[in-house]
């Protein structure tokens, strides 16, 4: 193996340790320790244009609690997390389980760096399932093929994918449609997405910060966030920043500005 490669059950993952990578430079974001010098040298120039982003991304992981304990409680039992990133505890599976300990949930994604973490992501309660599949959201067919294995498509789903569909900026309503169309009634569909409509010169900068570090990226308006969720209901708020959906669930007392999160959250239920 050549520096940077490390192997789980078999299988050789090439880390690309010279190339900053999203999902660690958010985890530096978050204050994570799984990330590299390339990640580090990227994140400080978003940083140098973009000093929200830590905030940013704790008030996305507060809106994926927040949400997640909301559908947990009222009923849904299946949660398919797609774009999982880097294991930050509390994870999607402790929320859900901590509500309905026989809930099941599935992690998705496709980067190296989460496969090597998965195991982390396994430790849930004995009552229910979690699961990682290795899969490419732009591939969606293939991806809820594994899904299935585990989940069953004829009851309610909750479908998260927070702060994913900027990074597929060509193929974000097409993967957004193909998997709505499979799941059934009752389902739930939660996204959150980085929007120019806080702080326009400073999300700007930033996408260039990313495009430039070899991640295209898209930020989107209030509209352009709803579309994704046509032809659902779209829970109370609405389409608001992260801090503002259902913040009385909030456990914190961090206050976050709109411009700060420059970023929208929302969950739509199917009829």
């Amino acid at each position: 193996m050549t520096d940077g490669d490390a192997r789980i059950d078999d299988v050789e993952v090439n880390l690309d340790i010279h190339l900053a990578h999203s999902a660690r430079m958010y985890d530096y974001y978050l204050g994570g320790t799984t990330n590299f010098p390339a990640d580090r040298e990227a994140a400080g120039r978003a940083l140098a244009v973009f000093p929200y982003a830590p905030t940013a991304a704790r008030a996305n992981r507060a809106f994926m609690r927040r949400s997640t304990r909301l559908l947990a409680e009222a009923g849904v039992r299946q949660f398919l997390d797609i774009g999982t990133g880097i294991p930050t505890s509390p994870n999607l599976h402790e929320i859900a389980q901590s509500v309905a300990p026989d809930a099941k949930v599935v992690y998705a994604d496709n980067d190296p760096i989460v496969l090597l973490h998965a195991q982390a992501l396994l430790r849930g309660t004995e009552e229910g399932v979690t699961a990682y599949v290795q899969a490419d959201v732009r591939e969606p067919g293939d991806l809820l093929d594994a899904a299935r294995s585990i989940l069953d498509f004829s009851r309610p789903i909750a479908l998260s994918m927070n702060a994913l569909l900027h990074f597929v900026p060509s193929d974000a309503h097409r993967i957004t449609e193909g998997l709505k169309a499979q799941l059934p009634s009752g389902s739930a569909l939660v996204i959150s997405h980085v929007t120019p409509d806080f702080a326009p010169e400073e999300t700007a900068r930033l996408i260039q910060v990313y495009t430039a570090a070899g991640t295209p990226v898209a930020a989107c308006t209030r509209d352009e966030v709803a579309r994704f969720f046509t032809g659902w209901d779209i829970m109370e708020p609405g389409v608001v920043a992260t801090p503002r959906w259902h913040p009385e669930l909030a456990h914190d007392t961090e206050q976050i500005t709109d411009a700060e999160a420059s970023c929208y959250g929302a969950v739509a239920i199917r009829p």
